[in-house]
This record gives structure tokens, C-alpha cells and sequence, in this order.
């Protein structure tokens, strides 16, 4: 991955967890990896619920909405990889997982837009 889009993409994750930090919830960790089966954005508590979050970011609009980028595929990818971080850091939580989506939209000019879907997968 360059530089820039690693850039890029660090830079949406920081608005995504200020976002979910805003919003009440806990971020556990950023950037979990589970040997080769990938890497969780960001994982976080709401409340008694484990939240696993994909961020997704693009910039100048020109790419696919950043909502698009979750196929069936890569849901079931992050159910894998949540459930692999229960297993290494000891269990469920009682209000079970939920898998979050966080778009973030950096236009040419003006503020960033950060939208975030509950429950997508």
C-alpha cells in the first residue's frame, strides 16, 4: 500500500473512532490482526455489545460510495475475524457482536463526511 492511501486511510480511522468515542462507545483497539486472516479496523464496546467496525474512507469522489465496499464476502471475513478476537481475549460479551460499517467521505474542499451504519453484516 503507498504512503498516501495508508495516510488516508490511518486518517478516516482516527475520525471513525472519534466518531464511535462520541457516540458513547469504547475503542478496545484499532488495527487487530489475526495472523492471515486480516486485520479489524477498529473494535469497540457499546455498552454490553462487542462492536467490530470496518472503516472504509475515499477522497475527491471519484471512487464507489465507501457503503459499497462491504460484499458478502468480506461480512463474512469480519464475522471470521470477530471471531477470532473473542477467542484470543477470553469470550463473548453478553450482548453478543454487532458489525458496524463506517464510511468516510473527504471531499476537494469542506469538512469530512463520516457516516456510520450499525448492525450491516
Amino acid at each position: 500500500m503507498s504512503n498516501a492511501r495508508s495516510a488516508l486511510g490511518r486518517y478516516g480511522e482516527d475520525l471513525a473512532a472519534r466518531r464511535l468515542t462520541e457516540a458513547g462507545m469504547t475503542v478496545l483497539e484499532r488495527n487487530w490482526r489475526s495472523g492471515r486472516s486480516g486485520e479489524i479496523d477498529i473494535v469497540a464496546r457499546d455498552g454490553d455489545v462487542l462492536v467490530v467496525c470496518e472503516v472504509k474512507t475515499r477522497s475527491g469522489g471519484s471512487f464507489e460510495h465507501p457503503m459499497a465496499a462491504v460484499t458478502p464476502e468480506k461480512a463474512d471475513r469480519l464475522r471470521a475475524l470477530a471471531g477470532h478476537w473473542i477467542q484470543a481475549h477470553g469470550g463473548a460479551p453478553p450482548g453478543g457482536v454487532r458489525i458496524d460499517l463506517i464510511g468516510v467521505l473527504l471531499p476537494r474542499r469542506g469538512a469530512p463526511s463520516v457516516e456510520h451504519v450499525r448492525g450491516v453484516a
